[in-house]
């Protein structure tokens, strides 16, 4: 039983609270645990570590180091904290063990790069998505009506705020249209986030962030092929088996060419949400 360490901001948030469950019924059941976990701090209104522990029945680390030296592969978490993330991934970065950081990456291309760099540095293999890229739907559609086509339009909705939200369009803009985006311009309003997303062939992509919307895909492909994707309720326990098969095999699931372009993405549309109606170039 490989033994799993979460590291986090703080512990009382939503993937830190549903995690364990979903790795004790997954395929992965008998070869992986939630073992130890440390966070940084204790908002008000938050539950403390000890009290999270005692609930998840997971054990309570006094650092980080405690977290890299009993366990087999680390979370990073702070998933609505990405700003968090090159402190906290600092030593287990280090530690040549397999490192999961959540979503988004980092919140620019900058420090999305340096993860990477200290990751090699040290021989450890990364791995970091949206856990939107694992739903079977969107995995059925690339396989068998994309594959081997071009794909010239994508748009995505869901819901949320940029910061946190904005990484699941990104992502699957980027896992279906490609990278290669050159700059973002939103030209939404004030209830609803709208951005244009533009490559220098011609593809486009639109990104639309609506109140309380559940997530959904168009994409045109080919001479005249097009789909949509409605229903997207499986792919948190499939991204919970994706990133174990992770930890198992060492292998990252996502190409890093599509993470540091999403995280780029991730940056471009900041800016332009700032300055609507205003191109913003992409990192």
């Amino acid at each position: 039983m490989k033994r799993i360490g979460f590291v986090d901001y703080y512990i009382d948030e939503w993937h830190a609270n549903n995690y364990p469950t979903f790795i004790r019924q997954s395929a992965y059941r008998d070869a992986f645990e939630v073992a130890l976990a440390w966070e940084e701090m204790t908002p008000a209104g938050r539950r403390p570590l000890d009290e999270w522990c005692r609930e998840q029945g997971v054990g309570k680390a006094a650092s980080v180091e405690e977290v890299i030296e009993k366990c087999d592969c680390i979370v990073v978490l702070s998933p609505d904290n990405a700003e968090r993330h090159e402190d906290l991934a600092d030593l287990p970065l280090q530690s040549g063990k397999p490192v999961y950081i959540d979503k988004p990456i980092a919140p620019s291309l900058a420090a999305a790069k340096r993860l990477f760099e200290k990751a090699e540095q040290h021989g450890t293999p990364m791995m970091s998505s949206s856990a939107l890229r694992y739903g079977s739907a969107i995995e059925r559609a690339i396989r068998d009506q994309i594959a081997g086509q071009a794909v010239r339009f994508v748009s995505t909705r869901g819901p949320g705020e940029w910061e946190v939200y904005g990484i699941h369009q990104a992502e699957m803009l980027v896992m279906t249209l490609g990278t290669g985006t050159t700059r973002v311009m939103a030209c939404g309003n004030d209830r609803v986030n709208l951005l244009l997303v533009d490559y220098p062939d011609g593809r486009r992509g639109v990104i639309e962030q609506i109140p309380n919307h559940t997530f959904q895909l168009s994409a045109q492909f080919g001479a005249d092929g097009s789909l949509a994707i409605n229903e997207m309720d499986d792919f948190f326990p499939r991204f919970i088996e994706a990133m174990l098969r992770f930890f198992e095999t060492g292998v990252s699931l996502v190409p890093k060419a599509e993470t540091l372009e999403i995280a780029a993405l991730l940056e471009a549309g900041a800016g332009a949400l700032r300055t609507p109606g205003t191109w913003v170039d992409v990192p």
